[in-house]
């Protein structure tokens, strides 16, 4: 019943895969990509994910974020620092998945400038509401899948840095968020939490 929702669960079907999607890169870069990835799947020479499909489930997820991205963008990732790294993919994942964009923008980024500035599984679940009375599709999911949509978001939210254990947000810091002006996307460092005066001093620093 996906009928024209934009939105996905698919989210579920891996989490944050930061180092499982490093681990991919040079297969999904290659021109033999299919046969390298069928390999994978079937041998798990690199992911070491052992129930096969797991495996598959992930491959399927990081194939989905890599061919949202342009092929350039996944050359610039390459040389990135670690850190840069891990911002990045929390970039591609809000490009990819509308649910999680949705989460970012409505109810993470409206607490962080509350005066509470801390999130909770029942924010998102009042976001879910919100959705589901918008979008026939979400409408349809169990309770049981929303709820594991939502906690992987707060799980990729913790593994990036964003979300503490005790539920507080944080600011992100990378040492290349010029990269995201210059190419246009401006709103991510909005998305990192930083304060329109630290967005002013980056561009101030590009002219």
């Amino acid at each position: 019943m996906n009928n024209n929702s934009p939105y996905t669960a698919a989210i579920t079907g891996g989490g944050f895969l930061f180092p499982e999607t490093n681990a991919l890169l040079p297969l999904l870069q290659s021109a033999d990509r299919e046969a390298l990835l069928k390999d994978e799947r079937a041998h798990n020479r690199l992911l070491q994910i052992n129930a096969e499909s797991s495996r598959n489930r992930a491959i399927v997820e990081i194939v989905r974020r890599y061919d949202a991205m342009p092929v350039s963008f996944w050359v610039d990732y390459q040389f990135m620092n670690e850190n840069d790294q891990l911002v990045a993919l929390f970039f591609v994942i809000l490009k990819t998945y509308k649910i999680c964009f949705d989460f970012h923008i409505n109810v993470t980024m409206r607490k962080w400038n509350s005066i509470s500035k801390s999130l909770s599984y029942d924010d998102i679940n009042l976001e879910f509401n919100e959705l589901a009375a918008r979008d026939e599709f979400v409408d349809s999911w169990s309770d049981k899948t929303k709820r594991k949509v939502a906690s992987t978001y707060l799980t990729i939210l913790r593994k990036v840095g964003l979300l503490d254990m005790e539920g507080n947000l944080h600011p992100l810091s990378a040492s290349n968020f010029d990269y995201y002006i210059l190419n246009g996307e401006q709103w991510f460092l909005e998305a990192c939490l930083l304060q329109p005066y630290q967005i002013d001093n980056i561009k101030k620093q590009l002219v």
